[in-house]
């Protein structure tokens, strides 16, 4: 327990359960968290990736499942710190329901845990999915009207339902959580890669010679760590903070890509009208010959139709969240799976655009 006028991140040894460290922003967070002296206990399931966790000292692996609550409690007992970061992130599955089983009764059993052990604080990442966007494309916030009924695909209404799941606990139970809601991340270590991420590989090798109108948030995943130790330290319980970056349409996303790997910006703007039969066939495709995740999803595009704007005023204000630019974060993307093979004939024509 940290001293009065004391940082909760400047205690000494502090023992953190960390889950998703195997993932791409878990594994920023798990980089912070060792930086800073702590002993991650680090949740992974017997079939989780090991790629981004080689070599780093101050890890405590623990084999365990969200949906298996002993294991559970085996693994938060005598952590002080949980960051829950975890999450199901597919736009598709061929059955939607284990989407469900991970996002929202994972979440549920985690807090539970959680509860009974007595941790002292909690990070439980959220996302920007689950926050309403405003009609005009205008910058949405954290207090954006917003129901279940709006949330496209099983993703986004999972997320949805998981953050209801832990606001629910923060209210009755006394559950010390703060909520984050990530934009859209980018930069090192994507290994999977995330959708944005193969959106990334494709356009830099010159495979997207079209775009649909619409726009995101994107924010480098190392700001976007770093906001979930400031929401540790300096966040409201039961309050929920956008860990953004800057708003970018897609057509600008894809020109600064072509940018800087010197290659063509695409020209070809496609209505979503056009590209969601695309999307219904390739899901069709998947299903039949057994792939694992389709190019194109019928959630991303009629996602696609709305701006995807947000602002990041409270966090910035409330926890002295700074991102920085976004082309930094494109170039670290890029950077990254050039160097690891995601990419090949493909290489940065300068270090600055």
């Amino acid at each position: 327990m940290a001293k009065a006028g004391q940082s909760p991140l400047d205690e000494v040894q502090m023992v953190v359960l960390l889950t998703g460290a195997s993932g791409f922003v878990g594994s920023a967070v798990l980089r912070l968290l060792l930086a800073q002296g702590h002993t991650v206990r680090v949740l992974l399931r017997p079939t989780s990736p090991m790629g981004n966790l080689t070599g780093l000292d101050g890890t405590e692996l623990i084999h365990g499942d969200l949906n298996d609550p002993a294991s559970l409690q085996a693994a938060v007992k005598g952590c002080s710190a949980l960051y829950h970061v975890a999450a199901d992130y597919r736009l598709w599955a061929r059955n939607p329901q284990e989407i469900y089983n991970s996002n929202v009764e994972g979440t549920r059993n985690l807090m539970r845990a959680a509860l009974a052990a007595g941790v002292e604080r909690i990070v439980y990442t959220s996302s920007v999915a689950v926050l309403g966007l405003n009609k005009d494309g205008t910058s949405a916030d954290e207090d954006t009207p917003v129901s279940l009924s709006n949330m496209v695909g099983d993703y986004k209404r999972s997320k949805f339902l998981a953050e209801e799941v832990v606001r629910e606990m923060v209210a009755t139970e006394g559950l010390p959580a703060v909520i984050v809601n990530p934009s859209t991340p980018i930069g090192a270590r994507d290994i999977k890669p995330t959708p944005t991420g193969r959106m990334i590989i494709e356009a830099a090798a010159g495979r997207m010679p079209a775009f649909v109108n619409t726009g995101l948030n994107f924010a480098h995943v190392d700001d976007v760590a770093q906001g979930h130790l400031l929401a540790y330290e300096k966040g409201q319980i039961g309050r929920r903070y956008i860990l953004g970056g800057e708003n970018l349409s897609l057509r600008q996303l894809l020109t600064t890509i072509a940018q800087m790997v010197g290659r063509r910006p695409p020209k070809i703007a496609l209505a979503h009208d056009l590209v969601l039969p695309i999307a219904y066939a390739a899901e069709f495709w998947t299903r039949v010959s057994g792939g694992k995740e389709p190019f194109a999803t019928v959630a991303g595009v009629n996602q696609a139709r709305k701006l995807m704007y947000f602002k990041i005023d409270r966090a910035q204000r409330e926890l002295g969240y700074r991102p920085r630019p976004a082309q930094d974060a494109i170039r670290d993307a890029i950077s990254w799976f050039i160097d690891h093979n995601y990419l090949s004939h493909t290489q940065l024509v300068s270090a600055k655009n």
